[in-house]
């Protein structure tokens, strides 16, 4: 066999293995994004928003977030733990009716505990503990920004738009109900987990 045709078929090789190893790379990427649209649901939505349809750039902001908060473990609630958070929100919402900016701020303040309590970045690292969320939690996320948000921005007092700056008393109304949704996922998940490893532990 001559020089020439070895190099005509190591190129062929070489060309070959490169077209497999980009076809391979195009697919896991095209799975990865799959797997991140599955697990982000509207998180992955407002990414690509965030990112004017970019969706290279919003799916690796995604996957930075799942491997920096990926990892966390969720510690779960005493009994009593969630029994008293879920008598302080319940508590909140019925001081809703006489002072609704009073109740959403301590409402948000109760889902920071919470989401510390269950072993997410707890004081003032309101940021960090949205990005742990959202990996953990991504369905519910939203309506804790929403929350913290109307807490921080005035305390409107008719059913309408207030000043600017201000949250109506309606807007205060749907984010406590949109918040309640993460709350109860963290309270009741809690509560179901002890009871899976109570089961396991009898069975074992």
């Amino acid at each position: 066999m001559s020089t020439g045709v070895i190099i005509l078929i190591v190129i062929a090789v070489v060309v070959v293995i490169g077209a497999i190893a980009l076809a391979l790379r195009t697919r896991g990427g095209a799975r990865g994004g799959r797997g991140l649209k599955r697990r982000f649901g509207p998180e992955y939505e407002r990414a690509v928003a965030r990112h004017d349809g970019d969706t290279k750039a919003a799916e690796h902001e995604l996957a930075q977030l799942v491997e920096r908060h990926g990892g966390l473990k969720e510690r779960a609630l005493e009994p009593a733990d969630a029994e008293r958070f879920e008598a302080r929100w319940a508590a909140a919402q019925e001081h809703f009716v006489d002072a609704p900016h009073e109740a959403v701020t301590e409402a948000e303040r109760l889902l920071a505990e919470v989401a510390g309590a269950r072993g997410y970045p707890d004081g003032d690292r309101y940021e960090e503990r949205v990005e742990a969320l959202a990996v953990h939690h991504a369905p519910h996320v939203q309506g804790y920004r929403h929350l913290h948000h109307v807490a921080r921005n005035g305390s409107g007092t008719s059913r309408t738009a207030g000043a600017s700056g201000t949250s109506s008393t309606e807007e205060m109304r749907e984010a406590l109900l949109e918040a309640r949704a993460l709350f109860e996922e963290l309270v009741g998940g809690s509560r179901s987990r002890r009871t899976s490893e109570r089961t396991h532990a009898g069975r074992s």
